[in-house]
């Protein structure tokens, strides 16, 4: 029976190369072992789009800053924003500020707001370029992106920085709730074939303050998000991997996407955190890929 802890998780992963710290909480690099595991996963779920009519799209890790007030990200989420800013001072004031960061004393107070933010989703840009009338059959696309969170932590799952692949459908509502839930089968018969013990359980998103305790009952209510769960640091808290999310109409209101007939488009995203199903694949199988049962091997290298 495999034990759990936080700490010694982390100090493992550091001790084999798989994890790189760079001194600031939530944010490294990752080893060659580590990026195979990433990568050959990765491959995995796109070659389950293979038969698909699926666009492979590819977005910086910034966005416009003005997507985050279009889709209610500030109202929902705004400790997890992460801003960019830049100096625009003059010269004498730039020698203050080099003088500052020299010191290593703090010098934010001297920067100002940019039109960019750090993309906290994979999706978020695609929806500002449906806006207009999608085809009948609506739009089925996949995109592998860096994503930010401002979430500090000693754990190691949760990372302020990380990947993931992401694919988004946009159409009717039956074509899309549909595409989603057939999704959520796929996505754990995925991790269940590489001997993961993945289970599935509904989910809401963490909305801020005492508004969003409404909207993630709501939420899960309503069934608009699952996830799948696998312990890494926790049994008792597995950690979420693969999320599956039905958005309804709400991008398709905002943005002004709609169908041929006029109706506003619904969408639904399904993404899988590639650090994360790592880190559950070297929890379950150890941290020695070379070693992991032939089954495994086989769906992660064919």
């Amino acid at each position: 029976m495999p034990t759990y802890d936080a700490k010694a998780f982390h100090d493992d992963l550091v001790a084999h190369g798989l994890l790189i710290p760079t001194g600031p909480l939530g944010v490294f690099g990752r080893g060659p072992v580590f990026e195979r595991v990433a990568e050959a996963f990765d491959a995995l779920i796109v070659r389950g789009l293979k038969g698909e009519e699926v666009e492979r799209l590819s977005f910086p890790p910034v966005m416009d800053q003005r997507i985050m007030g279009r889709t209610g990200y500030m109202d929902s989420f705004p400790t997890l924003c992460g801003s960019i800013h830049s100096f625009v001072g003059s010269e004498r004031e730039s020698r203050a500020i080099s003088q500052q960061a020299g010191a290593g004393e703090p010098w934010g107070e001297t920067l100002q707001q940019t039109d960019l933010v750090m993309s906290p989703a994979a999706c978020y840009p695609f929806y500002p370029t449906c806006t207009g009338s999608v085809s009948a059959n609506g739009r089925h696309v996949t995109m592998l992106g860096w994503v930010y969170r401002q979430e500090p932590s000693t754990e190691p799952t949760r990372l302020r920085s990380f990947r993931m692949r992401e694919c988004v459908r946009v159409g009717t509502p039956e074509a899309v709730l549909a595409w989603r839930d057939e999704w959520l089968e796929r996505g754990v018969a995925i991790l269940g074939n590489l001997a993961l013990p993945a289970h599935v359980s509904v989910a809401a998103d963490p909305f801020f303050g005492r508004g969003g305790k409404m909207l993630a009952a709501g939420q899960i209510e309503q069934k608009l998000k699952f996830e799948v769960l696998i312990p890494v640091i926790s049994l008792e808290q597995p950690t979420a991997c693969c999320s599956f999310n039905y958005h309804q109409d709400k991008f398709g209101l905002e943005f002004d996407i709609h169908l041929p007939d006029g109706r506003t488009a619904h969408s639904a995203c399904i993404g899988f955190g590639l650090e994360r199903v790592v880190m559950a694949l070297l929890k379950t199988h150890g941290f020695d890929p070379d070693g992991w049962p032939a089954s495994v091997r086989s769906q992660l290298w064919p």
